[in-house]
């Protein structure tokens, strides 16, 4: 998900996604230590992903106190 598709989501949809992609994340990992994990690359596109929806609630945030 691009980070312009992100802004257009509420902060409470942003908190959602970020919380089922830890999950998701979790399970990848999981997947990872027992060896069925097929698609590593899946890992860093959920990190990557959890990382750009922090960086969009962090700055609304900034935004607000200023």
């Amino acid at each position: 998900m691009k980070a312009n598709e992100i802004r257009e989501l509420t902060t409470a949809e942003i908190e959602e996604k970020v919380q089922s992609l830890k999950e998701e994340l979790f399970n990848l990992r999981f997947q990872l230590a027992t060896g069925q994990l097929e698609n590593t690359a899946r890992i860093r596109q959920v990190k990557k992903s959890i990382a750009r929806m922090k960086t969009v609630m962090r700055q609304r945030e900034l935004s607000v106190t200023n």
